[in-house]
């Protein structure tokens, strides 16, 4: 998963799920969900559209089409209703499939690299704390100069 979102910002040079979305010719729509619904991926007529709860905040909005734009492309045809319905273990795995790829394209690894805890850089990306511990942990960059044991002491 972390391949593949790095993929993603390099191809497109942004980690704003709304230009990807833009940029991949996916709809976004605004429109009232209801009470409890934050948004959804549908296909029209092989048109892709990310639909989003007109009232959430910003960062509560960035958030869910991240979400939504990792089932756009990682899960274009699945049915999340037909799997609601008949198989909740699928169901699971798409969702926190997708809330993986949220977390990677918002919290940038940068920040954690700067001594940020991932709750900490979750809260700073507009990232629900509930799925901050999805985020995969950062290599240091290495390198012959990368830490004060490489440099010689004379």
């Amino acid at each position: 998963m972390v391949n593949k979102v790095k993929k993603l910002i390099q191809l497109h040079g942004t980690n704003d799920p709304f230009r990807i979305a833009s940029m991949r010719n996916i709809l976004v729509l605004y429109e009232y969900l209801g009470k409890s619904t934050w948004g959804y991926f549908s296909c029209v007529n092989r048109i892709p559209i990310i639909h989003l709860h007109e009232l959430m905040k910003e960062a509560q909005s960035r958030f869910t089409c991240a979400h939504e734009l990792a089932h756009a492309l990682l899960h274009p045809k699945v049915n999340t209703p037909y799997l609601k319905a008949h198989t909740l273990q699928s169901i699971d795995k798409v969702e926190r499939e997708a809330n993986q790829f949220a977390v990677e394209l918002l919290i940038p690894d940068h920040i954690l690299l700067e001594g940020f805890s991932v709750y900490d850089a979750a809260v700073v990306c507009g990232v629900p704390g509930e799925v901050a511990h999805l985020k995969s942990k950062p290599e240091p960059k290495s390198g012959f100069w990368s830490n004060e044991d490489s440099f010689i002491n004379l």
